[in-house]
């Protein structure tokens, strides 16, 4: 997790700071629902790459958003779920999804 002085002063880009890329939100998105293993997620996210997933599912668990669950099975598996400050964020994309329903049917 990020130390008081590594974030921002201002509460808005705390969180910008920690869930503002495209993928992070998606990801999150889809780890509302269900614990999904990485190649899921890849395959679920069109157009992420390799590298995109690794590095934003690395740095979400680095900041307490994501837990990595290695199984002992051979070969191995790996699960991605939202700890419980990730799942704390659930009332924010709540609201964003319906902000984009309402946008799109005003369109």
């Amino acid at each position: 997790m990020r130390t008081k002085e590594e974030l921002p002063a201002c509460p808005v880009a705390t969180t910008v700071a920690l869930i503002g890329s495209k993928w992070k939100l998606l990801i999150i998105r889809n780890l509302l629902g269900r614990p999904w293993r990485f190649n899921e997620l890849r395959r679920d996210l069109e157009g992420i790459s390799q590298k995109s997933l690794t590095d934003s599912l690395r740095s979400m668990e680095e900041d307490g958003l994501v837990t990595r669950t290695v199984y002992p099975e051979v070969p191995p598996r790996v699960e991605y779920a939202l700890s419980e400050l990730g799942e704390s964020m659930r009332p924010i994309l709540d609201a964003m999804e319906l902000w984009g329903a309402d946008y799109s049917r005003r369109c």
